[in-house]
């Protein structure tokens, strides 16, 4: 009798292992449940949770769309491994290492953020592992990285834009700075703004500083208007430029502050609310106004899915996938040293976002548009073209 409840025992617990064996986990951002030889995995680190969070949002939004619309190549299934880099240098660095040393992805997306795709710099470099950003505009992030490329223009190109939309559009002789001091990106693009501004034969009045996460901006703000400028030059991420420009109203500031790309966010206008309407910033492109096929296949997907007008960044994101697909499909290969050569000849490539094409660096030729906030909306002003 014993003997037998011993079988049975044991007939049972060989049972749970088989079948525990054949349950297979899905990975995150992956269906999980294709076998592994069959799957080409590519890696997305983006800010899904923190300060950062509704930019990330925004990229995935276009990543995911993009891979449901072109969801094989070379025969195989792609699969997207998301993984979040919580708007944090050391996370976004852990994040990148994930990718690559666990993961086996051939080839990554992302940041938003420049100082988190400059944080996993040097995790793809010496992995080999090529990563495409879609909207990190700091020049460091490539600079001296081969691995590294991205499909927007760069803060040398955006700060230009808007120097020149200050002092020629807005007839500003002296520009003061609120730039958030934190942030590779803002301090970047407020020092390309202000050789600029110079070189165009205006003056700096001034430069304050804050910190991401900051709420109160009155002794900035107090401190700037005392110098008396005719603009405000504010790079800095959506959340704190927002509550800046409504401080501002509420001091009863009537300069005008224009800002980078990063306030091209909803965020930015449910924060700032009435505040924000009229306020000028640089972005990277109007997918509605672009006459590429893919941008007409990209906005009708995307209106269908959210039934909103599509971001900037949202297209970038869409366009890196669809490049890293196209320089696979011309390697022939999954080996990321080939598909890195690839992506390196890049041109004329035909995205939702316009017409790319990335230079010796890595780095995106093409054209920025400036936006007003109007009823709400983020709208089109002019298109600027690059110097060639």
């Amino acid at each position: 009798m014993k003997k037998s409840i011993i079988l049975i025992l044991i007939f049972i617990l060989v049972s749970a292992l088989v079948l525990s064996s054949c349950a297979r986990p899905a990975d995150e951002g992956g269906a999980g449940q294709t076998p592994a030889a069959d799957v080409i995995k590519i890696g997305v680190f983006e800010p899904i949770t923190g300060a950062n969070a509704a930019g990330g949002a925004l990229e995935v939004e276009g990543v995911e769309l993009a891979n449901s619309l072109y969801p094989e190549v070379l025969g195989k299934k792609v699969q997207l491994v998301i993984v979040d880099n919580k708007s944090d240098k050391v996370e976004a660095a852990s994040a990148a290492a994930r990718l690559v040393e666990k993961e086996k992805v051939v080839a990554i997306i992302g940041s938003w953020g420049s100082s988190f795709s400059m944080a996993a710099g040097d995790i793809v470099r010496n992995a080999k592992v090529p990563a495409v950003a879609a909207s990190a505009t700091n020049p460091l992030v490539t600079k001296g990285n081969d691995y590294y490329f991205r499909v927007c223009f760069i803060d040398p190109f955006q700060g230009t834009v808007m120097a020149n939309y200050a002092f020629n559009t807005l007839g500003a002789k002296k520009a003061a700075i609120i730039q958030e001091v934190s942030s590779d990106y803002a301090v970047g693009l407020a020092k390309f703004f202000t050789d600029s501004f110079k070189g165009l034969g205006g003056e700096i009045s001034g430069v304050s500083n804050y910190n991401t996460g900051d709420q109160d901006f009155t002794a900035q703000l107090t401190n700037i208007s005392a110098t008396k400028p005719d603009v405000i030059f504010a790079p800095g991420n959506f959340t704190e430029s927002a509550l800046l420009i409504k401080q501002a109203k509420q001091l009863g500031i009537k300069i005008p502050i224009i800002g980078g790309d990063t306030w091209e966010t909803p965020e930015f206008i449910d924060i700032g609310k009435d505040a924000v309407e009229g306020t000028v910033l640089s972005s990277f492109s109007t997918p509605e106004k672009s006459t590429t096929e893919e941008a007409a296949k990209f906005l009708n997907a995307y209106t269908s899915k959210y039934n909103r007008s599509p971001a900037a960044v949202t297209a970038l994101s869409y366009d890196a996938y669809i490049m890293i697909l196209d320089a696979i499909t011309r390697a022939g290969s999954l080996d990321t040293q080939k598909i890195r050569d690839e992506l390196a000849k890049s041109a004329n490539f035909s995205g939702a976002s316009g017409i790319i094409s990335l230079d010796s660096n890595g780095d995106a030729v093409r054209s920025a548009d400036i936006k007003i906030v109007k009823n709400g909306k983020f709208e089109f002003l002019q298109t600027i073209e690059p110097t060639r």
